[in-house]
């Protein structure tokens, strides 16, 4: 069935009944009372259907994976003969079709070495539940009779924190009260190293809504953000999984737990009587709210996948309320638990269409986690260019690794990968040669070309052997190495990344040559004879890369109009410009940037960082007279060959703008979901999605600043930008990457209003 999610967990009800009275207990304690119905242990009959079903249900949908959730009430009441029937039967069902993650959550009283026996033989994890300190646990976690149940459970966790018990441990999971002490429940549970903590809501509705012993309506945040800062200061010694998830989606990451988060939710939940419902917490809303009218004797799981209830978890943004979608925190609380959304209504009966019932408090714990952490979880190539660059480094060698990994049985491109290796470990001067042409921005474009198998290349190339050949043969010119260096020129010719193009015969030929260095240049083989290229040959046969230099400080950037992958821009690039078009647009390029540092030199400087390489550009400047960046060309920029000098400087500008935008979605998170919201924009008719809002500000914010400081300022204009700026502030998209670039553009513009 096309559209329906795949259910990669189950919680699997062994047995129906508890040895606790925990007073906090959804299962029974809470609004839907059907376990009184059910039977108390899981039959034969039913383990085998439910591993039947999910072994088809993992092969129908091609899962690699799928986690089984042995739960109860209390699971370990079944027994470790029932146990064992469950874990034989879901192996054998699951053998070659998905790997089986065996897991238990219980509450570890009748945990002992007959248990971990057989879990460590089927590889069972066990999860503990436990609120912390004895105060604490004894709260709720009591026997029937009124005694405590702490120093059974402290027992049961020592016996699996033990050898050879100590790799099934999974972790423990505390639900939260406000009136136990924060430090003193972290504190405890630290202290029994658990590879993981959970800290749980305890299930609420707005009709039953969460004890509030000060009547404030942020109480849970308050108290988890106590654990939070306690966190902090012992440095984080345990992962906690509601930490983690804020953290996570903080950054733009995915959410890493149901009860946070847009995540679809991929669980059912088996009855010990064979039904198959909805997750569990839905019982502490109201009679029936987890059931399907399903089972595994009559029904597949990909029906209950089609259940309304159950696809109304599946809808991301869309299936929360329109309170929720209009807040900027939505993306990391998600609207919360979906058991916790449900409010009764007597003309309608109810529904979840609400935020949650802990909805002050969610708001406070994401910004109060975010505002904690903000400056640190930042990424740094947003303030470091160095860091940019280095990044941008890593990101091409990563790509060029993926592409070797794909041409295996290549020959040509494995005698050129073998060059680049040798280059890479002759020492500092190959190690140099070798970053400078993977640095050159062309080399980006050329390896996603090729990763691209729908990617011709452009005319003059034949291949990714070809390049990388040239690029391992430029990268042997420029640190002088004595490494033999064989090129394959088409069309007569060879481009070497970074160094020019090399003319080998004439047009339509085709044919291999040896290069190396020598002291004043470079020599080439072609058959029998040898000539000398380069910098003091002066060869017509050669065409090298020219630059220009920004200033007198700054390094040389190349002027790029030979690399064939230079056509990564909106327009096309020049052909090769003769020696005296060089030398005028050098000198317009001269008197454009003289202009910005004269008009606006902060922003002049910051575009000069990362700038490597400048394209010109086919005719003269389009509207506004902006620059362009090369898609996955970082550190060039394309400029109209046939603008003036002002339309030169904006160009060089805004397309530094562009290019450094484009350089930090490459390698960090600036938002997420981006395209789920549409924000007005005042440059366009239409609504936008927050990139395209991102960019707009980004771009403008430095354009006025240029105009003013040319054409003098101008009432009003710069209204458009503080009303986008206001937009981004409140957007949900953005990440604390990308607030963090908000408030530097903000920062910006009130230095061009001043």
């Amino acid at each position: 069935m096309t559209g329906l999610i795949a259910f990669r967990e189950i919680v699997l009800k062994v047995h129906s009944r508890c040895d606790l009275a925990c007073d906090h207990c959804y299962v029974y304690e809470h609004a839907d009372q059907s376990w009184r119905a059910r039977p108390k242990v899981i039959s034969p009959e039913v383990i085998a259907h439910t591993a039947s079903r999910l072994a088809e249900h993992a092969r129908d949908h091609a899962l690699p994976s799928v986690t089984v959730i042995l739960h109860g009430g209390e699971p370990l009441l079944a027994g470790t003969a029932r146990l064992r029937l469950v874990c034989e039967e879901f192996t054998r069902a699951l053998d070659g079709i998905a790997a089986l993650d065996l897991r238990i959550h219980t509450n570890g009283l009748q945990l002992g070495h007959r248990h971990l026996d057989l879990f460590a033989e089927y590889d069972v994890r066990v999860g503990i539940s436990l609120d912390g300190d004895r105060a604490a646990n004894d709260r709720h976690r009591r026997f029937a009779d009124g005694r405590t149940s702490h120093p059974l459970v402290l027992a049961a966790v020592a016996l699996l924190r033990s050898e050879p018990y100590r790799h099934l441990y999974q972790g423990l999971l505390c639900t939260v009260d406000v009136a136990n002490d924060p430090v003193a429940v972290l504190d405890a549970l630290v202290e029994l190293e658990p590879p993981r903590v959970d800290f749980l809501l305890p299930h609420a509705t707005w009709e039953t809504p969460p004890v509030r012993p000060d009547g404030a309506p942020d109480a849970y945040a308050r108290w988890l953000l106590r654990v939070f800062d306690h966190w902090e200061r012992r440095e984080r010694p345990v992962p906690v999984r509601l930490f983690e998830s804020l953290l996570s989606t903080l950054r733009g990451g995915p959410s890493l737990t149901e009860s946070l988060g847009l995540a679809p939710t991929d669980l059912v939940v088996v009855e010990t009587d064979g039904q198959l419902e909805q997750v569990d917490s839905l019982k502490t809303a109201f009679e029936g709210a987890a059931a399907t009218g399903f089972n595994v004797f009559d029904h597949t799981f990909d029906q209950v996948a089609a259940h309304p209830g159950v696809r109304a978890r599946q809808q991301g943004l869309s299936g929360v309320s329109d309170t929720c979608r209009r807040c900027p925190v939505v993306r990391s609380c998600g609207g919360g638990l979906y058991a916790h959304r449900y409010r009764p209504d007597p003309a309608t009966g109810g529904s979840f269409d609400h935020p949650s019932v802990y909805c002050a408090d969610l708001r406070e714990l994401v910004d109060g986690v975010e505002g904690r952490t903000a400056r640190r979880e930042t990424a740094p190539e947003l303030t470091d260019p160095t860091e940019l660059a280095r990044s941008q480094q890593e990101l091409t060698r990563v790509l060029l690794a993926r592409l070797n990994a794909d041409r295996t049985g290549d020959p040509d491109w494995s005698r050129a990968w073998e060059l680049l290796a040798a280059v890479e470990r002759s020492g500092d001067a190959g190690a140099d040669a070798l970053d400078a042409v993977l640095d050159h921005p062309f080399t980006r474009t050329w390896v996603l070309a090729a990763l691209d198998p729908e990617h011709e290349g452009p005319r003059e190339d034949a291949g990714p052997a070809r390049r990388l050949a040239a690029l391992a043969a430029a990268a042997v010119l420029r640190g002088g190495l004595n490494l033999p260096a064989e090129v394959v020129y088409r069309d007569g010719e060879v481009y070497l990344p970074t160094l020019g193009l090399l003319r080998l015969g004439e047009p339509g030929t085709r044919g291999r040559a040896a290069l190396r260095a020598v002291d004043d240049g470079y020599a080439v083989r072609d058959g029998r004879a040898e000539h000398r290229f380069g910098p003091a040959a002066g060869d017509a046969r050669w065409q090298p890369v020219r630059t220009w230099s920004p200033g007198p400080d700054a390094p040389p950037v190349a002027l790029e109009d030979l690399d064939p992958y230079r056509n990564c821009f909106a327009r096309p690039p020049r052909l090769r410009l003769g020696a005296g078009e060089a030398e005028e647009w050098r000198g317009l390029l001269d008197r454009a940037w003289a202009l910005l540092h004269d008009t606006v030199p902060e922003f002049a400087r910051a575009a000069a960082a990362g700038l490597t390489t400048l394209t010109p550009l086919a005719g003269g400047p389009r509207e506004h007279g902006w620059g362009e960046a090369g898609r996955h060309a970082p550190g060039a920029l394309g400029v109209p060959y046939g603008a003036g000098v002002r339309e030169t400087a904006l160009a060089l500008l805004t397309g530094r703008r562009r290019a450094r935008l484009r350089a930090l979605t490459e390698v960090a998170d600036l938002y997420a979901l981006d395209g789920e919201w549409q924000h007005p924009s005042p440059w366009r008719e239409r609504r936008v999605p927050v990139s395209r809002l991102l960019a707009d500000v980004h771009e403008r914010v430095a354009v006025e600043a240029y105009r003013r400081a040319v054409a003098g300022p101008e009432p009003g204009s710069a209204d458009p930008i503080h009303r986008a700026l206001d937009r981004l502030s409140g957007a949900a998209e953005l990440t604390v990457t990308g607030k963090r670039l908000v408030e530097e553009l903000r920062w910006e513009l009130k230095a061009v209003d001043a």
